[in-house]
């Protein structure tokens, strides 16, 4: 949408000032980064009412006030993985490497004899992932991307997520078919399924206790290409700390040959790292947009 509202010319003139951005250090980008967190909330209406319901929805626990204030947070986070963007765009590798800090075996899959998944939430500094498997491990990666609307925007992304190491796009709209055979190849698929895709090959499955349209897809693949799934979750640090890139052991009992209790499997394990740091996770995306015959919208 905002990419449509720019034109080409504002488009350009945001990518010449994220490259202007990245030369600042750390902490002080990630202080504009707040502050333009801070403007979103008041000027992003509608995302701060998705995001104030689905606190409601996940934490009725909490009272209005404390979901109030995680939201003022996701905005903060979300907006530092904004300007941020910058560094993983135009910094040399060697600034990238210092920034990131890796926890765990993140070679696991490129010493996997079996097919590769690599489980990524969306926390707010997902984009990380990319640089963190591109530079420090060599499996090559095949992901799923969404065309932006703007071209200037749609090839700025696909030249920043493609600068170091071997990887592969493919568009949303052609399908799974090229993935598998990028699969076939020795690609690692880099999948973020926790969305909400609609009902195509999906089934309502709890989260935070609410029915949420989750895929099968994942855990079917899975199943049928006996693959290792390896989750990686970003967390972004304080100030001028860095970024963590968790790198687990394979999901236990994924996939188990049951696409819907796999379903639950991976809900459940998404909840949990949810709940260590609840601010930084898309609370902006309508989770909870499509509803069970007969439910009433949630939004």
């Amino acid at each position: 949408m905002i990419g449509r509202i720019l034109g080409h010319a504002g488009a350009r003139a945001v990518i010449g000032l994220l490259w202007l951005l990245h030369w600042l250090p750390l902490p002080l980008l990630a202080a504009l980064g707040r502050g333009l967190g801070a403007l979103l909330w008041r000027l992003a209406g509608s995302r701060r009412r998705v995001a104030l319901r689905n606190l409601e929805l996940c934490f009725p626990e909490k009272s209005a006030v404390e979901r109030e204030a995680l939201a003022r947070e996701h905005f903060g986070w979300m907006g530092r993985s904004i300007l941020e963007r910058g560094l993983m765009w135009f910094a040399p590798r060697e600034r990238l490497m210092r920034l990131m800090q890796i926890e765990g075996d993140i070679h696991q899959g490129e010493r996997s004899e079996r097919p590769v998944m690599w489980l990524l939430p969306h926390f707010a500094g997902l984009d990380w992932v990319a640089p963190a498997l591109m530079l420090c491990q060599s499996k090559p990666g095949v992901d799923v991307y969404q065309r932006q609307s703007n071209a200037v925007f749609d090839a700025q992304l696909m030249k920043g997520r493609g600068r170091f190491g071997q990887n592969a796009f493919v568009d949303r709209q052609d399908g799974i078919r090229p993935v598998i055979k990028f699969i076939r190849q020795g690609y690692g698929f880099v999948n973020a399924p926790d969305m909400d895709f609609g009902r195509d090959n999906s089934d309502f499955v709890p989260f935070f206790g609410v029915p949420a349209c989750t895929l099968l897809a994942p855990a079917k693949m899975a199943a049928s290409m006996d693959m290792v799934v390896l989750p990686l979750v970003v967390t972004m640090l304080p100030g001028g700390q860095g970024y963590r890139i968790g790198c687990p052991p394979p999901l236990a009992g994924y996939p188990s040959g049951d696409a819907l209790a796999d379903a639950h499997t991976l809900n459940t394990w998404l909840e949990a790292r949810i709940r260590e740091n609840p601010a930084q996770y898309l609370w902006v995306h309508k989770r909870f947009k499509t509803r069970p015959e007969g439910e009433a919208p949630l939004y």
